[in-house]
């Protein structure tokens, strides 16, 4: 049962995500580069948030539960504006791989040690909590991963044309997500409105990078490459 929730959990995880990769981005080893730049970015990020959170707990008043989950809330905060910082330096050359790169990072250290606690020993639940834990934190770290690429091409595109309101809604959005993990252990609260988010910045991560109904109706029916490629006006 063990074996069964780690493959499940981890394929569910990172399924879609690597399914990019492979017909996407392995092919082409300038794009690798730039989805190991894009974890390296993250990795950086991650660094500078870890830090300042740290010497914040430090020298504030360990007793206080009040303080402490303030200064959570604040290491949340900051570790999304700073992602978005480097996300927007890395995003200057392949928005998509650099977006998929800090998704796969994000989603390494999201899930990793859940998934190392799901081959045992141990059973989740035994003592009243949710036995959806792991598949919830799956499907979570799939959605986040798949955000930080869509969020990519959204932010590349708005500093292109100098959409700043634009720029504000991919931090917002992202903000909201990192906010929303505060509702677990009630999965639902969570999730649900992750996914609708995740919806949203797909469709219009889409059209930011020029896609259209014809072009996709297009990749859905016709068979012939060169005239699908012919019909497409690259950005």
């Amino acid at each position: 049962m063990t074996a069964s929730v780690f493959f499940g959990c981890t394929f569910i995880a990172f399924g879609p995500a690597i399914a990019l990769f492979l017909f996407t981005i392995a092919r082409e080893p300038l794009r690798v580069i730039f989805l190991i730049a894009g974890a390296f970015f993250w990795l950086v990020s991650l660094l500078l948030s870890s830090l300042v959170w740290f010497i914040s707990v430090q020298i504030s008043n360990k007793e206080s539960a009040a303080q402490q989950k303030g200064l959570l809330i604040f290491g949340v905060v900051l570790c999304v504006l700073l992602q978005e910082t480097f996300l927007g330096a890395s995003t200057r050359t392949e928005n998509t791989v650099s977006g998929l790169g800090f998704g796969f990072m994000s989603g390494a250290f999201s899930v990793v040690n859940i998934l190392a606690d799901s081959v045992g020993p141990g059973t989740v639940g035994i003592h009243g909590d949710s036995q959806h834990y792991f598949l919830s934190s799956a499907f979570m770290t799939m959605a986040i991963i798949l955000l930080h690429m869509f969020w990519g091409v959204v932010f590349f595109d708005a500093c292109e044309k100098q959409r700043w309101w634009a720029v504000g809604a991919v931090v917002a959005s992202h903000l909201v997500v990192s906010c929303l993990t505060f509702q677990n252990p009630e999965y639902v609260n969570s999730l649900v409105p992750t996914y609708v988010i995740l919806l949203l910045m797909g469709v219009w991560a889409f059209y930011s990078a020029g896609g259209s109904l014809r072009n996709l109706k297009l990749c859905l029916t016709c068979k012939d490459k060169d005239f699908l490629l012919a019909n497409h006006r690259p950005r």
